[in-house]
């Protein structure tokens, strides 16, 4: 009975001591993730990059967990803890002041910069789980693996526990002092846990290697693309969450989330949900080919939740994959470095390869195919597929020609083919092809080349075929394309957001569409400039788009814009794609790089009036919304100066936070909430949210005078609520229930 508590009190330490270090782990990664915002701005790359960099240190920690291998299991301890002593010298946790070279890329400047500062300690604590897994072998010697789960059972805790807790009651310098004192906890669980270990234990654990085969090459691959091609879908999933909707920690932790609690189930001693996973993932991938290419302009919430689905399913099936062909023990720190190795391909190809290659998301769709050729093959469930293939010879030509005609039914499904393009041919061929895919359940090859086609035909051929026609441009700030509708407009979208429109009618190419149509309140700021403030205005402009605005230039004025990415430039002053610059403005003064870090280096006083517009997406770069930005904005402007902030968005209300702001910085404010008429409509104007602010009341009163009172309501601010600062700021208070 004594040694069955000692059995368990061993246990749980070692469960908590795994658990405590992949808390930490996770809770540091959206934490510094969220203190960056101000420096790197949203771009949803910026989130893929420390992804990155968070993969690059588990994978050091890992090999480093597996070198430690070579020494006696005290010495390990005593080398181990060490390290944990000297790494605290970087505590407390934070952001190195370092700043970037002006011509350095932005993607290696955010690699380096996070790297510096969480370097160190994430890999000390990045070594915890394969080390202390070891270290438990070797103490009671019984199998390690299902504290795995344990560990990434922490890890989940740690990221929900930070948008969720962590962010809306702690301020980041209170977050970082928490998960410095958190960081001590864990070297004494360590120093607790090292205390089990045998000691005097010199080549124990090369006597247990001797007698395993080490695994072979082939082997090793297949673990590196079990590893690889989930980490891929965590991160490409992210991308589209983050793009969509919100730059923001709650929803980077979702994606990140579900794929650690998919080792978790995949890991764990009952084998439930695994299997569940594995037998229902084929149609899974079939669920999420037909949302690839769809996007999410209808029902977007619906799509986001289903390719979460698809990121956690998939997931689980290869990683219960990866469960069962694991190796003993003595090779664990082996098997858990090449799953590090993998997880890192899989960030490398997403993070910095994809970017390069592809001008759109290609690699989503590339890697559901992948999944679909590593799942395991098995017999089909359902009766008439295993009839289907239950001869040898007639699977080789019934596979082919499925295959074949799959083909076909994507060409047609896809309007490649003229006259035949009708909505009822369309639903034909991929219902078709779909029944394929039932009945390729269990047969990888002919169930990745099924998915292949499901997704060409549902707006996959279309979109290879705006890459090819170069209507699609792709950068580390996003993926940004210019179409053609009808002949008459020209827009430009990112995402699933329109961010621009030109009239191509003769005599109204110049024309402000969208948001900014004449009535809209940055419409009637820039109108009445002359009024406002004599004939030589001086107009700042934060967020270029395809240059609609630039139209509204006068002569005498000057203008500035301000934009973060290099692609959107070369969109604007390219005539073919949009013509408002070289129209309007042909020589515009441009700045190159993030609106905070730009507008502060520009001379005080030096603007009338300042205009927000550089929301990518829907998503929204919190720090261009904090108190210390409009401190920012308010240095650059004249006294009597105007900001213009652009506020509509589908999923947040922010009338709250910039009301928040002004009212603790002494700022005036108003709203104009513009919605077009029938008239308007036709004219391509957009509903729109603006927000004019003003140190100066009666500079607002003129504007409300020049225009009408009853089109600007007061924006008051909203009891109880917060002002944002780079310090402290969550979102949820201003989450829509309903997109």
């Amino acid at each position: 009975m004594g040694k069955g508590n000692e059995l368990i009190g061993t246990r749980t330490r070692f469960i908590l001591t795994i658990c405590a270090g992949s808390f930490l782990l996770f809770l540091v990664q959206p934490m510094i993730a969220r203190m960056a915002l101000p420096r790197l701005g949203g771009a949803p790359s910026v989130w893929n990059s420390a992804m990155l960099v968070y993969q690059a240190l588990l994978l050091a920690g890992y090999a480093y967990a597996h070198l430690l291998g070579r020494f006696p299991a005290r010495r390990q301890a005593l080398i181990h803890l060490g390290l944990f002593l000297l790494s605290a010298i970087f505590l407390p946790i934070g952001l190195a002041t370092w700043q970037p070279p002006q011509q350095m890329e932005p993607a290696l400047w955010v690699l380096w910069l996070l790297a510096a500062s969480i370097g160190p300690l994430f890999f000390v604590v990045a070594a915890q789980a394969p080390l202390l897994q070891r270290w438990y072998a070797l103490a009671e010697g019984r199998d390690p693996y299902p504290l795995y789960a344990a560990s990434n059972l922490g890890s989940f805790a740690g990221l929900i526990a930070y948008p969720l807790l962590v962010e809306p009651f702690l301020a980041l310098r209170a977050q970082s002092l928490f998960w410095s004192l958190c960081y001590g906890a864990l070297f004494f669980l360590v120093y607790v846990s090292a205390r089990r270990l045998p000691p005097d234990a010199p080549g124990e654990v090369a006597s247990e290697a001797a007698d395993t085969p080490a695994p072979g090459r082939r082997q090793m691959l297949h673990w590196l693309a079990l590893s690889a091609v989930p980490s891929g879908l965590m991160l490409a999933t992210s991308l589209y969450l983050t793009t969509d909707i919100v730059t923001m920690p709650l929803l980077w932790v979702l994606p990140l989330g579900l794929y650690l609690l998919s080792f978790s189930a995949a890991f764990a001693t009952r084998r439930g949900v695994a299997d569940l996973c594995s037998l229902i993932a084929p149609i899974i991938l079939l669920i999420g080919a037909c949302i690839a290419f769809t996007g999410t302009i209808h029902f977007p919430v619906f799509v986001a939740l289903g390719i979460l689905a698809v990121l956690f399913v998939v997931s689980t099936a290869l990683h219960a994959r990866l469960y069962d062909q694991r190796p003993a023990a003595a090779h664990l720190t082996r098997f858990y470095l090449l799953l590090s190795v993998g997880g890192m391909i899989g960030g490398l190809f997403c993070a910095l390869i994809a970017p390069l290659i592809f001008d759109w998301t290609y690699e989503y769709p590339a890697l559901l195919a992948a999944a679909a050729l590593l799942l395991p093959a098995r017999e089909a469930t359902l009766r008439l597929p295993r009839l289907l293939w239950e001869s040898p010879a007639r699977r080789v030509w019934l596979a082919t020609a499925m295959l074949l005609a799959g083909l076909v039914l994507s060409i047609i499904g896809g309007g490649l083919v003229p006259g035949w393009t009708s909505p009822l041919i369309k639903t034909i061929c991929f219902t078709t092809i779909i029944a394929f895919g039932v009945l390729a359940l269990g047969h990888r090859l002919l169930g990745a080349g099924i998915l292949l086609y499901l997704m060409l035909c549902l707006s996959g051929w279309e979109k290879l075929s705006q890459s090819a026609s170069g209507m699609l441009t792709r950068s580390y700030f996003g993926v940004y394309g210019v179409a053609d509708r009808d002949g008459k407009e020209r827009i430009l979208f990112h995402g699933t957001t329109l961010h621009g429109i030109q009239n191509l009618t003769k005599g109204r190419e110049t024309d402000p569409t969208s948001y900014y149509a004449p009535l809209s309140g940055v419409g009637m700021a820039l109108g009445h400039a002359p009024t406002l403030f004599g004939p030589h205005a001086r107009i700042d402009v934060v967020g270029l788009g395809a240059g609609t605005l630039a139209c509204y230039i006068r002569p005498g004025q000057t203008w500035r814009f301000y934009e973060i990415d290099p692609a959107m430039v070369a969109i604007a002053r390219n005539p073919a794609d949009f013509s408002f610059l070289s129209r309007c403005q042909p020589h515009a003064d441009i700045v190159i790089g993030d609106a905070r870090m730009t507008i502060a280096q520009q001379p005080a006083g030096g603007a009338d009036l300042l205009v927000i517009d550089a929301f990518s997406s829907d998503s929204i770069p919190m720090h261009l919304l904090t108190r210390e930005a409009l401190d920012i904005y308010g240095r650059r402007l004249a006294r009597n100066g105007v900001l213009l902030i652009h506020i509509s968005n589908r999923y947040l209300d922010l009338r709250p936070v910039v009301a928040g702001d002004a009212a603790a910085e002494g700022w005036h404010a108003r709203l104009r909430h513009y919605v077009p008429d029938k008239r308007d409509e036709a004219r391509h104007y957009a509903a729109s949210l603006w927000v004019a602010l003003s140190r100066d009341p009666a500079q607002l009163d003129r504007l409300e005078y020049l225009t009408r009172p009853q089109d600007w309501q007061l924006l008051r601010p909203r009891p109880g609520f917060s002002a944002w600062t780079d310090d402290h700021a969550s979102i949820l208070p201003v989450l829509k229930i309903r997109p």
